[in-house]
């Protein structure tokens, strides 16, 4: 009996407990003043409602009442002994239908002569007009409410038509009682309707709790529940979610980068280190100081170069290259990078062509869009032009024996193609399309499988065709993440053979810059 009491107990609580959760809720308070400005506004309107009953009625029975004296007074005539036994005979019998309609006919002292009506009030038969008073009748002491006018005839009678309204009274007060009914099943409903309202939302948003708990606990897989009606919680959860998401890939980049950086990074380190140790055990002329030293300078340029390359991306990334934004044109800082790049390709045994556009206006960080397409070159160099300064894919020429026919192993390169034994090729772009900017680098190498290049824009991955080239593996992280600071993107294409990466950012007329908009605007 005790477990039974104290279970009991308990479930009081928890019923009293998610009341009160149920009543603190938004959805509910939000409920509660709905429900009270409708309940207002309907008790205004069946205010009125019973307001308009009354007026009509009450402008039903004085047309009544003016017709009556006006068809009595008109029986009576200009008086005499014949309008008076008219009148007479009028009041008689109308007394004597079953109606409301009250009759008194008096002389010009008041005294009552003939009619159903046994007392007035002091003073009823002076007033003008149709008036409300009490009215007592013959044979009855009990007091009734009516609206009576009082006219007065040749020879100083006093003819009083009225309507008993004690039918009106009880109409009204049904009427009145309907009302005030329907207010209270209207606020019985509304409020019922918004503890099911609150109740569904503190499910909803008990749900979104407790995924949101779980989600604080570590397991940064779980997402807020949608429960597909498209209202402003699914929405929430939505944009939530792909919050979620972000952060979940952020923080798997994190690791990937974490890991990445303890992996690459442990070669150069660990070279520097036995390049050192090496110096001080083996050294004993200024020279071999000298070559130790300059060897531990490279590997330490080359560690620089990797943390200014992470801090770029991370800066690009983070959204602060917008501080240093501004206007310049994107074929300019091209066609400063070929001049850059031009004699590099020359050393290298390859050609660089340039197809720059005029007027390629675009809103950016000049710095950062110079530093990416920097890297797609020098990446273009590296992968895309051997040392002997051909193209990979064509540089197996040398392997054909003498008097053999110069064909790849895989068979002859289609005609479309070109003379395969061409010099390396790399070919730099900048053209308007649609509403973006494109800048391109597109080189004639070994290009990149199409499913490794979503891989290939990670940090630190290097694919296994370029393992054997220098570098980082950040140079496409960092074009991709330029490409996205500035509104666009990063695709890989076929070049067929080759490689062809491009930038696209907006133009910078299709850009609205704070306090500004583009042309067309409205």
């Amino acid at each position: 009996m005790r477990r039974s009491c104290t279970r009991c107990a308990a479930l009081d609580t928890w019923s009293v407990t998610a009341l009160v959760r149920l009543f603190r809720t938004t959805a509910f308070k939000l409920s509660l003043l709905y429900l009270a400005i409708f309940a207002v506004g309907t008790g205004l309107v069946l205010a009125r409602l019973g307001s308009g009953v009354q007026e009509l009625l009450d402008r039903q029975i004085k047309l009544t009442i003016q017709a009556e004296i006006d068809d009595l007074a008109e029986q009576f005539g200009s008086g005499g002994l014949g309008g008076a036994w008219r009148l007479e005979s009028a009041i008689t019998s109308r007394t004597l239908q079953p109606t409301s309609a009250l009759y008194l006919l008096t002389n010009y002292a008041g005294v009552p002569l003939i009619g159903n009506v046994a007392a007035l009030p002091e003073g009823t038969l002076d007033r003008d007009g149709i008036v409300e008073t009490t009215y007592r009748q013959v044979g009855s002491r009990a007091p009734h409410l009516a609206l009576a006018r009082t006219v007065t005839l040749e020879g100083g009678f006093h003819l009083l038509v009225g309507r008993d309204i004690e039918l009106r009274e009880r109409l009204l007060a049904a009427v009145g009682q309907a009302l005030i009914t329907a207010l209270i099943c209207i606020a019985v409903v509304g409020l019922l309707g918004g503890l099911y309202v609150a109740s569904r939302v503190l499910h909803r948003i008990n749900g979104m709790t407790a995924t949101a708990k779980t989600i604080m606990a570590g397991n940064l897989a779980g997402r807020l529940p949608i429960a597909g009606t498209g209202d402003e919680l699914d929405r929430l959860a939505e944009n939530l979610n792909a919050m979620l998401e972000r952060i979940a890939e952020l923080m798997a980049g994190l690791k990937q980068v974490s890991d990445n950086i303890a992996h690459d990074l442990k070669t150069p380190l660990t070279r520097l280190h036995n390049d050192a140790e090496q110096a001080l055990r083996g050294a004993r002329e200024p020279a071999q100081y000298r070559a130790a030293l300059e060897r531990i300078i490279e590997e330490s340029d080359g560690l620089i170069r990797i943390f200014n390359a992470l801090l770029m991306i991370a800066r690009a990334e983070a959204g602060s290259g917008r501080e240093g934004m501004t206007d310049f044109d994107a074929g300019a800082v091209t066609r400063d990078v070929a001049e850059l790049y031009e004699p590099l390709a020359e050393e290298a045994g390859a050609s660089l062509s340039v197809s720059i556009e005029p007027a390629l206006p675009v809103h950016g960080n000049r710095e950062l869009v110079s530093q990416a397409l920097v890297n797609l070159v020098d990446n273009a160099l590296k992968y895309g032009v051997t040392a002997e300064g051909r193209a990979p894919a064509l540089a197996m020429a040398d392997a054909v024996a003498p008097g053999a026919s110069p064909e790849p192993p895989d068979g002859p390169l289609p005609a479309e193609q070109g003379d395969w034994r061409a010099r390396g090729e790399i070919t730099l772009s900048a053209r308007r399309v649609g509403r973006s900017i494109e800048i391109a680098v597109a080189d004639r190498g070994p290009g990149i499988r199409e499913s490794d290049r979503a891989r290939a824009r990670e940090r630190f991955v290097r694919l296994e065709d370029s393992r054997s080239q220098p570098g980082s593996g950040l140079g496409l992280s960092l074009a991709s993440a330029v490409a996205h600071l500035h509104g666009g993107e990063l695709r890989m294409e076929d070049n067929d053979p080759g490689l062809r990466v491009v930038i696209a950012i907006p133009a910078r007329d299709t850009v609205a810059l704070p306090g500004k908009q583009p042309p067309g605007a409205p």
